[in-house]
């Protein structure tokens, strides 16, 4: 399979590595879908997503109640410009894989969370990238459409 994030163009590989907070989105059990703010950072050559969070979040809860995989999609959006990745995302507790999601959420967004114990990752790999990135980046001021 081809790596979707790879496919992209440097623009949309540069805005997922701009500060941005995007979304999650994961289906509960009933099928409903949870969509909550997190910090995400790409892997484009891995064709990876991560987001680091909490074991006994309801992100995690969705995921694994899905048999430990589970379809997902993270998006940002800033003014006109937007990305969405789809995947399948599992959760990940083996701790150097933690402490590598957390350093690069640390180089994306500036500063690095407090230790915490309950800490995992969700790994997402990416199936499919969609987006419009290019455009004027919203002025300071302006409110993002």
């Amino acid at each position: 399979m081809s790596n979707a994030i790879s496919a992209q163009s440097g623009n949309y590989l540069e805005f997922w590595s701009e500060y941005h907070l995007c979304t999650l989105t994961t289906l509960r059990p009933n099928g409903r879908p949870h969509v909550v703010p997190v910090g995400v950072t790409v892997d484009a050559a891995a064709g990876v997503a991560r987001v680091i969070t909490r074991k006994s979040s309801r992100k995690v809860a969705n995921i694994l109640a899905s048999g430990g995989e589970a379809r997902v999609a993270v998006c940002q959006v800033d003014g006109g410009r937007w990305a969405t990745l789809e995947g399948i995302a599992e959760v990940c507790t083996d701790e150097a894989v933690v402490e590598d999601a957390v350093a690069r959420y640390g180089k994306r967004y500036g500063r690095t969370p407090a230790p915490d114990p309950e800490r995992v990752v969700i790994l997402i790999s990416v199936e499919r990238a969609l987006g419009q990135t290019l455009g004027a980046r919203p002025q300071a001021g302006q409110a993002a459409a």
